[in-house]
C-alpha cells in the first residue's frame, strides 16, 4: 500500500503569538522552539524578523536542530524593488532555512489592503519567491483569504497560487483566513487548485471560526 508524506508546519511562535494575552519573551521563544523541534515537526515558524525586537533577536541564529526554522513576512511592497524594500531585506537576512510569505489571494484585498493592481500583486509574489531562492532559502507562500478569493474571483485566486508555484515556491498554502469555508467546499476548491499546482506542493492553513479547522485540514 502506497503512503503519502504529510508535512507539518507549526505556527505557534507567530500565529499563536497573536492570541490575546500572549507576549512571548526571547527566552520563551527559544524554549518553545526546542520543544517543537523535539516533537519532530517539519517546520517551525519563529516569527516575523524586523517586526519587533524580540523576533529580530530570535532570528540572529538558527533555533532548531531538525525542523526547518522558518521566517515569516510579507511579499515585496508594490512599487518597490526587492533591494529597496527594507522589510523584505530583513526577512531575507534572517538566519532561517525557509521563508513563509503571506500574499493576498483575493482581488478585493489586493485592491483595499494593498491599493495596487492585480498584476502588481502577482509581480510581488513572483519577485519575493525568487529573492528567497536566490539567497538559498526554501520559499513557502501563504495565500491569504484564498478560499474567499476563489469564491469571488476564481481565476485570480488560481493565478496567485500558480504564480507562487511557477516562481519556485516549495509549498503553496491555501489559507481560510476568515475560517468560514465548510469541509465540502474545501474539497471542491482544492481539487480545482490541484489542476494548476501539483498536490504535493499544496498546504492548508485553516482557522476554526466555525469549528471546522480540523475537518478542513
Amino acid at each position: 500500500m502506497s503512503r503519502e508524506r504529510i508535512y507539518l508546519f507549526d505556527t505557534t511562535l507567530r500565529d499563536g503569538a497573536q492570541t490575546p494575552g500572549i507576549d512571548f519573551s526571547l527566552e520563551e521563544k527559544r524554549y518553545i522552539a526546542g520543544l517543537l523541534d523535539e516533537l519532530g515537526l517539519d517546520y517551525v515558524e519563529g516569527g516575523y524578523p524586523g517586526a519587533n525586537p524580540v523576533d529580530s533577536a530570535f532570528f540572529e541564529k538558527n533555533r532548531t536542530q531538525k525542523a526547518t526554522f522558518t521566517a515569516f513576512g510579507m511579499t515585496k511592497r508594490p512599487g518597490r524593488s526587492v533591494s529597496n524594500d527594507p522589510g523584505l531585506q530583513d526577512i531575507l537576512r534572517a538566519e532561517a532555512g525557509a521563508i513563509c510569505y503571506v500574499a493576498k489571494a483575493s482581488d478585493y484585498h489586493v485592491r483595499v489592503a494593498l491599493g495596487c493592481s492585480n498584476e502588481e500583486n502577482l509581480e510581488s509574489i513572483q519577485d519575493s519567491v525568487t529573492a528567497a531562492r536566490d539567497v538559498g532559502k526554501e520559499a513557502l507562500v501563504d495565500c491569504e483569504h484564498f478560499f474567499d478569493g476563489f469564491k469571488s474571483n476564481r481565476d485570480y485566486a488560481l493565478a496567485c497560487a500558480k504564480t507562487a508555484y511557477d516562481a519556485g515556491a516549495r509549498w503553496v498554502v491555501l489559507c481560510d483566513t476568515n475560517g468560514g469555508t465548510l469541509p465540502h467546499e474545501i474539497g471542491e476548491i482544492v481539487r480545482e487548485v490541484a489542476k494548476v499546482v501539483p498536490g504535493d506542493h499544496l498546504g492548508i492553513h485553516a482557522h476554526d471560526d466555525t469549528g471546522n479547522a480540523v475537518a478542513n485540514s
